[in-house]
């Protein structure tokens, strides 16, 4: 008796958990179905007192790409394609440098580093934003278009070293003892980081570059700062934010929507791709 009791518990709790997971998901989702939904609504303008579209089209993301029109998505999503590879190519680097550095190398000061970083960390980037941006305007790299986005490039680059604690974890798991005996064979620091510390580091790279790849898709705060009204060189996030913009947003509402599922694709994609060595460089972070 008393393990049928037990039984029929445990079955009560976990059907509670199901249920009120299955609802969590739900909500989830929800938003997300509205999105897609409303990215193949033909009816025109922003609200509508219906969910479910009443006729279907695929004319909005054609419309995203119509050269004629004044608002180009197409040259958005170059840009900020080329922003975003950049950027995890830098990235990507001054993180996996300094956090080396800081998880194998001693040296004074490296304590009082570690606690200064760890400070500058919990405040928001964007505290910074027009400092950075009278300092890019005295270099005269806001006055022209294209350097504009090496300037984006630069500041979305230049403060990811000080993002290296996540990295460093996963370094501590790697035996230094590997290090020594590349020392004994004569390499050099810079060989043992380039050709031990870097390949058994693979999923610790993998989650730097895909934080790095997804900043300049999703930051709308500095990228405004930095182009300002020059359209021609906006991002996505600014560019989709116009859309909604009143002069536009009546004839580019479904359309809006039909950009943010186009943008989440290379995200997904990318994702879909590494998130087994992404789940390896979290936990491994962890570890350490």
């Amino acid at each position: 008796m008393k393990r049928q009791t037990m039984k029929m518990r445990q079955s009560i709790t976990n059907f509670i958990v199901h249920v009120f997971l299955a609802v969590l998901g739900f909500i989830w989702v929800l938003p997300i179905f509205f999105v897609i939904l409303t990215s193949l609504r033909k009816e025109a303008g922003q609200y509508k007192s219906y969910i479910f579209p009443r006729a279907y089209t695929l004319d909005n993301y054609k419309n995203l790409f119509n050269q004629a029109s004044s608002l180009t998505f197409g040259r958005w999503f170059i840009n900020t394609l080329i922003v975003a590879i950049f950027t995890c190519i830098f990235s990507a680097f001054f993180v996996l440098c300094v956090s080396y550095v800081m998880s194998r190398l001693r040296f004074k000061m490296r304590k009082k580093f570690l606690n200064i970083a760890m400070i500058l960390g919990m405040f928001p980037g964007f505290m910074s934003m027009y400092a950075i941006y009278f300092i890019l305007k005295g270099f005269g790299m806001l006055e022209a278009g294209p350097l504009k986005l090496v300037a984006l490039v630069m500041v979305y680059s230049g403060g990811a070293g000080l993002g290296f604690l996540v990295a460093k974890g996963f370094f501590d798991t790697i035996p230094k003892t590997i290090d020594e005996a590349a020392f004994i064979d004569g390499a050099t620091k810079w060989d043992v980081f380039r050709k031990i510390t870097i390949p058994l580091s693979k999923p610790i790279i993998v989650i730097t570059i895909l934080n790095a790849f997804m900043a300049p898709w999703v930051d709308y705060i500095f990228a405004k700062v930095i182009l300002g009204q020059d359209r021609k060189y906006y991002t996505v996030a600014i560019g989709l934010w116009t859309m909604l913009e009143k002069e536009f947003v009546e004839y580019y509402y479904t359309q809006f929507f039909a950009g943010c599922v186009l943008i989440s694709i290379p995200i997904a994609i990318l994702f879909l791709n590494i998130q087994r060595f992404y789940v390896e460089g979290v936990s491994g972070a962890v570890k350490g």
